[in-house]
């Protein structure tokens, strides 16, 4: 072999050589665009995902956060409604205490009244001897009926009749005055209690109006939401 055969034999391997590393490149340069591919394209869902998490986060907060406004709402709405009906409640009852008032004005119904009153809470007491407390304005009112109320409570209880002392050293506080619409006061009635202070009732109008109300109130209060349902 001569030397133009060597020569033509190596340009024919040097050609071999550079096709194949030139595939090889080829092989190397389509592997990575793809694996650059599949990798850009897992970076890009990743980040999909990490969106859509994210926005579905601030849906849910947004939700929350409707919800908790609408609770408060509802919650402060219902407060109002119970505050309107609170303040429906007592002017109802104001109303009524006013109303209260006129009834010691008519001496003979107010003396009826009174003369019930101390039969009824004798009643409810049973003692032979009993204290009464009454405003200091309806003393004389109280003593004339006060015979006539012992003698229908021993009819009534089958009884000696009781005797009854009007305390004229302490009594019920007066009617409420337009100087002091805040203090103490009694809207008429009486207060009785036994000799040794131990068993007291109270059958004073306001009491009874306040124990009329407590019974009434939940009735009054259905009233009043049904009302407002409507």
């Amino acid at each position: 072999m001569n030397d133009a055969d060597v020569s033509k034999q190596i340009q024919q391997m040097v050609r071999f050589i550079r096709q194949e590393a030139e595939e090889k490149a080829n092989e190397i340069l389509v592997s990575s665009e793809e694996e650059f591919n599949i990798e850009k394209l897992q970076l890009v869902e990743a980040e999909k995902r990490k969106i859509r998490q994210e926005y579905e986060r601030k849906e849910k907060q947004v939700e929350v956060r409707k919800k908790i406004e609408y609770s408060m709402q509802l919650n402060a709405s219902r407060l109002k409604v119970l505050q309107a009906q609170d303040d429906l409640v007592n002017m109802m009852k104001d109303s009524a205490g006013k109303e209260l008032l006129k009834v010691s004005q008519d001496n003979n119904a107010y003396g009826k009244l009174l003369k019930g009153l101390i039969v009824q809470g004798l009643l409810r007491l049973k003692e032979p001897s009993v204290l009464l407390r009454c405003r200091e304005a309806d003393r004389g009112l109280v003593e004339s009926v006060l015979e006539a109320a012992k003698k229908e409570y021993a009819e009534k209880a089958k009884v000696h009749s009781p005797k009854v002392t009007v305390d004229h050293s302490v009594y019920l506080p007066p009617p409420p005055s337009h100087h002091d619409t805040h203090g103490r006061f009694c809207s008429g009635g009486v207060v009785l209690a036994s000799q040794d202070g131990k068993i007291v009732f109270e059958n004073t109008l306001d009491a009874r109006l306040e124990v009329i109300f407590r019974q009434k109130l939940p009735e009054i209060r259905k009233r009043l939401y049904e009302n407002t349902a409507a």
